[in-house]
């Protein structure tokens, strides 16, 4: 046993050029790191699977609405769930438009 105030003389875990990895897994050189690529979806892809979402959303609340209205289904806390998540991705939606419009206004704000 090491008395309190000795240094203890194990190899350092850390060697210089190399990055650290997560336990059990050997330390990755620099070299062997992954390139950063932009992705291959653009923001308007992005934003246009968001707004297919929420159109798929209200579309599923409807469809469950109409059966409860007209009796197929008894399960009227599905429709009301469904009819909440539709209104909140479409809030959701709307504030990330809102967003996005003060961030343009701001750029168009700047002087060159």
């Amino acid at each position: 046993m090491l008395p309190v105030g000795s240094v203890n003389s194990a190899p350092s875990l850390f060697q210089p050029g190399q990055v650290t990895a997560p336990l059990g897994k050997p330390p990755v050189a620099p070299g062997d790191l992954p390139s950063t690529q932009a992705p291959s979806t653009g923001f308007a892809q992005m934003l246009e699977g968001l707004v297919n979402s929420v159109d798929v959303k209200q579309a599923q609340a409807d469809a469950i609405t109409n059966k409860v209205l007209l009796g197929d289904s008894g399960q009227l806390h599905q429709s009301v769930i469904a009819m909440q998540e539709a209104t909140t991705a479409l809030s959701l939606m709307v504030q990330v438009r809102n967003k996005l419009v003060d961030s343009y206004q701001e750029l168009m704000r700047m002087q060159v």
